[in-house]
């Protein structure tokens, strides 16, 4: 199954005085939720579909207060989660605090099964 694009037209953030170009975007193919998702993994094994919606609730948990503590999560085969920041720049070490971060982001890494899935995906044009 391959994954359908369109074609957008957006200005260059770089320089918005440029003209206007043409970009392939994803077209996304709907959505999974957790319940879904727990439905499917009780499909798939022994468990009912109540312990996988309190195992993948669980999961979200602990990855978020992981995140908290400046850890960074490895999900094995999926991949890690880490927090990631921006901040001014500053002359000297001593000027830079916490009031320097201007941005916080959660970074996701792929493990290399799903970094092999990028290399094989295919698409074609949304009708």
């Amino acid at each position: 199954m391959s994954i359908k694009f369109k074609t957008i037209e957006r200005l260059n953030p770089q320089d918005v005085t440029a003209p206007k170009k043409y970009y392939a975007a994803v077209t996304a193919n709907g959505s999974v939720d957790f319940e879904t998702l727990a439905e499917m993994i009780s499909e798939q094994s022994a468990l009912s579909e109540t312990d996988c919606l309190a195992a993948l609730n669980i999961l979200e948990t602990n990855i978020v207060r992981e995140l908290k503590n400046g850890r960074i999560v490895r999900l094995g085969k999926l991949g890690n989660f880490q927090i990631s920041l921006s901040s001014e720049g500053f002359d000297t070490p001593e000027e830079v605090g916490a009031s320097a971060i201007t941005k916080t982001r959660v970074l996701f890494r792929p493990a290399k099964k799903l970094r092999s899935l990028l290399k094989t995906v295919t698409f074609t044009t949304q009708t």
